[in-house]
């Protein structure tokens, strides 16, 4: 099997050295170069061959987001996933704009990094960030997320579920990964202190959901 070769572009160099060592041991990736910044990026592209970026927003002399538009104009084919710190819903939405093909927050685990390597490697999109932290700031109206202390991320999949949807198809509707819908699912789980399937739906009805 063909290794998927990954660029990683940022200027931070503990993070850069903690991706290494994060993905070294797995046999179908290979890390075949790191940028600084967004130059030096659009310079190795120029005359290196990958499938992938992981680019981070705020680098110098050219920032993630200028340098994905580049990117995508000039390698329409190039994968490329921001791993960022910010989580703005309005950076979030200019990537996508944009034609990025996955978003990440840096405090994301391992496996949800390389589930998001799989999903963009098979075409897919990807976008499995963490609510906002303003989105979960409750208002007077939200004594019910308050007493069980859920997101309202968490709600709106509650919701969806009700309407019996898969996974997948909570995934693709609101531009998550289904590893990270599988996470909500067994977060919410454990905060209603239920255990199957059945037990989850019967709470919804019976609290009006």
């Amino acid at each position: 099997m063909t290794a998927t070769r990954i660029i990683i572009a940022d200027d931070h160099t503990l993070f850069v050295h903690g991706l290494q060592l994060l993905l070294k041991d797995e046999q179908w990736i290979k890390i075949i170069d790191v940028a600084n910044d967004g130059k030096e990026l659009l310079d190795i592209l120029s005359h290196t061959k990958t499938d992938i970026v992981l680019l981070d927003i705020n680098m110098p002399k050219l920032s993630g987001l200028d340098a994905a538009m580049h990117i995508k104009r000039t390698y329409p084919g190039l994968k490329l996933i921001i791993v960022s710190t910010y989580n703005e819903e309005h950076l979030i939405e200019k990537a996508r704009r944009i034609g990025v093909n996955g978003y990440l927050l840096k405090n994301c685990s391992r496996e949800e990094l390389l589930e998001t390597i799989r999903l963009v490697m098979n075409n897919h999109t990807s976008f499995p960030y963490r609510t906002p932290v303003t989105a979960n700031v409750f208002d007077e109206d939200d004594s019910f997320l308050r007493q069980f202390n859920l997101t309202k991320r968490e709600m709106e999949i509650i919701q969806l579920l009700k309407t019996n949807l898969t996974n997948q198809q909570i995934a693709v509707k609101l531009f998550l990964s289904v590893y990270t819908v599988e996470t909500h699912r067994k977060n919410i789980m454990q905060k209603l202190h239920l255990n199957s399937p059945s037990s989850l739906m019967k709470f919804i009805f019976d609290h009006g959901l």
